[in-house]
């Protein structure tokens, strides 16, 4: 997908909310968008394992994990589910693991950094619910695009 962050924000104005974090690129695909799943957990990536064994159909999973750094709540296997199942992109307010496994992968990951250690299996969390962070409200169904540049969120699909 080629796309650029910035020509939508001049093109769609207030129509796209801008998330105010910088987050790292870890997967091979640096322009990715699509429709949104939520996920809300803490130190737990149960519910992220059950998603990406889903079919993606082009979406984008957005999870907020609290910018925990003590716990990842992506790994190799989980990102190379995602890939197998269509998903365009993974975006986590938190922290990711196997760095070098998933930097090949066709995949847009997104994450605020890495952290060895794995989580919990608790099955907590919950799964489309709006999410709160860096300074925005982010809805399932709501339509994510990310770039070099930085996330845009819109309430429509911005690009065909």
């Amino acid at each position: 997908m080629t796309l650029s962050t910035p020509d939508l924000c001049d093109e769609h104005g207030d129509d796209v909310r801008v998330l105010e974090l910088s987050l790292r690129h870890y997967g091979a695909v640096h322009h990715f968008g699509g429709e949104v799943v939520t996920i809300k957990c803490f130190e737990d990536n149960s519910l992220v394992a059950e998603q990406v064994k889903q079919p993606g159909n082009g979406r984008v999973l957005v999870v907020d994990g609290g910018a925990s750094p003590r716990r990842s709540l992506l790994g190799d296997n989980l990102a190379g589910a995602a890939v197998k199942n269509g998903w365009s992109g993974i975006i986590i307010y938190g922290y990711l693991r196997d760095v070098e496994e998933i930097a090949p992968m066709a995949l847009g990951v997104l994450a605020l950094g890495s952290v060895p250690r794995k989580t919990e299996k608790r099955n907590e969390g919950q799964l489309n619910v709006p999410l709160h962070f860096g300074g925005i409200r982010i809805a399932p169904g709501d339509f994510a695009y990310a770039d070099e540049t930085g996330v845009i969120f819109a309430e429509k699909a911005l690009l065909s």
